[in-house]
């Protein structure tokens, strides 16, 4: 905790803000984070949160991306404010968000707040604007599995056979696709930040131009929703009236993602990152997978995006 306070404490001597000040001058309180590590940073009125990026992101974060969506995303007025952004090392510091309470699962479970989490990711979809990177899921399993395959690591058993018949997915979200937009593409309950009124949304290192039915799909799975929270998180992304393909395409990416950040958790693991145990992660969210997939559910919101008849 000394070295990673330290760490914390040379990295912001780099910026001008910082650099020649003594440390006593301000505090840095460590804040979560399962590959990142980030800091509050407290100097007289002024806050601030540093991320310094977890070993092995460079392999699959591409931080001159993540950059663009952090700044448009934050003039869109969703992100925290960016005040220093090293493309290099990823390193970043933005403005602390005053009067926000961090979500979680449970925090989701108050009336409202899926509906405001709808509104933001919304904004940054309406936006008009465009990220310079995009996210695709299909094209990031098979990098990532590439990734595992060369490091010679683990994947969950019966992987393979459960992506190959994912292919009836890709086939039909190819067949029928919605334009891109700019999307978050890792909507942890975590990168939520409610201060009851409007909800942002921080954390854009996976951000691309992509379906924007992702956002919703996995924001429901990484926050555990229910059929009420989901049907809130509709109907107000959709003005009250989401049509029965929003609906099928955000199931079918519940089940995606849930492949998608298998393979993720697994890479952790062959990266030996700590903060988690992320083979039981892995198998956890394969294994949601494979259930969702099985369902006579599923079959059918498949048919309506394969616009066949259920």
């Amino acid at each position: 905790k000394i070295e990673t306070m330290k760490e914390a404490i040379e990295t912001l001597a780099t910026f001008e803000l910082f650099k020649g000040r003594d440390p006593s001058q301000f505090s840095i309180e460590r804040l979560g984070g399962l590959t990142n590590k980030n800091f509050k940073v407290v100097d007289g009125e002024n806050k601030y949160v540093l991320r310094i990026p977890g070993e092995g992101t460079e392999e699959y974060i591409n931080r001159k991306a993540e950059e663009a969506a952090a700044r448009i995303s934050a003039d869109v007025g969703v992100n925290a404010e960016v005040l220093h952004f090293d493309t290099s090392s990823g390193v970043q510091l933005t403005r602390f968000i005053e009067g926000a309470i961090t979500m979680n699962e449970e925090g989701f479970k108050q009336p409202g707040t899926a509906g405001r989490a709808a509104l933001a990711l919304r904004d940054v979809h309406r936006s008009g604007k465009k990220f310079t990177s995009e996210f695709n899921i299909f094209s990031m399993m098979d990098e990532y599995l590439g990734i595992l395959r060369g490091k010679n690591a683990w994947v969950p058993d019966g992987y393979e056979k459960v992506q190959e018949e994912a292919d009836s997915v890709r086939q039909a979200l190819a067949a029928n696709p919605l334009e891109t937009v700019p999307c978050h593409c890792d909507p942890l309950a975590e990168n939520f930040l409610d201060t009851g009124e409007r909800m942002y949304v921080v954390d854009w290192e996976y951000a691309g131009n992509n379906d924007p039915m992702w956002d919703l799909g996995d924001l429901s799975v990484e926050a555990d929703f229910g059929a009420d929270q989901d049907q809130e998180l509709l109907e107000a992304y959709c003005d009250g009236n989401p049509s029965r393909e929003n609906i099928a395409r955000m199931v079918l990416y519940k089940a995606m993602c849930d492949l998608l950040w298998t393979l993720w958790g697994a890479l952790q693991l062959a990266n030996d990152n700590p903060a988690e145990d992320f083979k039981a992660y892995a198998n956890e969210r394969f294994e949601r997978c494979r259930s969702l997939m099985s369902s006579k559910d599923f079959s059918m919101h498949l048919s309506v995006v394969e616009k066949t008849e259920a």
